[in-house]
């Protein structure tokens, strides 16, 4: 498995890869996995190529996104889509700092001046998710919904109604093992320690993917640093993008094959309160 491709894929480039994907799709030749296709442009990581490859597969309706906890927009899974595709995105994050400093970026940018996308800042809950969307005018269907709070997501996505993603790409908790479908119990302020590890944070991919079956998604694949989860929507591309299990994907990820049942052991034995969803 290679690592994510750490140069910028130009503008032109992903034209070219957004052609080439879609001819092998046409002529029912054989696809790469996502570990082939990754890049970063504007992401963390690889997973602007994946993104590209999966919508070069199945198309686009309406180039919207939503982004919840952001930051500032710059450096997010949406922020590609919308420099380079021309996609209107809602970037919702809880720092008014980062932001201010997202409006000034995208207010700037020649690519977005005329037509910047809408950053929000909001404490995102349960409670408030779906009002926090819709006020914005993204309710109802969207071409993708990215998801990493780094705490209650499970409770979030479970709670969010308000949009209808054909894809949904979110950050799960390797550590937590592709068996047992466990998540943090809801904390409505709670923030991330990152001097604990494990984290104790978030949902294990097994909780996810009985929560987007429950919903009409299939899992498709991860991104090859294993802690970034791909989901389409059912029937969107059943023919190009076939559904994984948590342990299938576990199986087929080099990182994730270092997996300790431990490291769960730890997590539940914390003081953060867990349970089995």
């Amino acid at each position: 498995m290679t690592p994510p491709v750490e140069h910028k894929a130009s503008a032109e480039t992903q034209i070219l890869l957004r052609l080439q994907y879609r001819e092998l799709a046409l002529r029912g030749t054989h696809l790469p996995d996502f570990s082939d296709v990754e890049f970063r442009y504007r992401s963390q990581n690889g997973e602007d190529g994946i993104l590209l490859y999966i919508f070069s597969l199945i198309g686009t309706t309406n180039r919207r996104v939503v982004e919840i906890c952001a930051g500032d927009g710059l450096e997010c899974n949406a922020a590609n889509l919308i420099i380079n595709h021309g996609w209107q995105g809602l970037l919702i994050d809880g720092d008014p700092e980062q932001v201010a400093r997202g409006r000034r970026f995208y207010a700037t940018c020649r690519s977005t001046a005329i037509s910047p996308p809408t950053l929000k800042d909001a404490w995102i809950t349960r409670e408030n998710v779906n009002s926090v969307v819709t006020d914005a005018g993204f309710g109802g269907q969207i071409d993708l919904l990215s998801l990493d709070i780094d705490g209650n997501d499970y409770w979030v996505w479970k709670a969010l109604t308000s949009v209808e993603p054909r894809v949904v790409v979110l950050e799960f908790n390797a550590a937590c093992g592709p068996e047992r479908p466990v998540a943090m119990s809801y904390q409505e302020g709670y923030r991330l320690d990152v001097t604990k590890r494990p984290y104790r944070c978030g949902a294990s991919l097994a909780a996810f993917v009985g929560l987007a079956k429950a919903r009409g998604y299939r899992l498709v694949g991860l991104q090859s640093l294993g802690f970034n989860a791909f989901f389409v929507r059912n029937p969107v591309g059943e023919n190009l993008l076939p559904e994984y299990s948590a342990q299938e994907c576990f199986a087929r990820n080099e990182r994730l094959k270092t997996w300790q049942p431990a490291w769960l052991d730890s997590i539940l034995s914390g003081a953060e309160p867990w349970e089995d969803v």
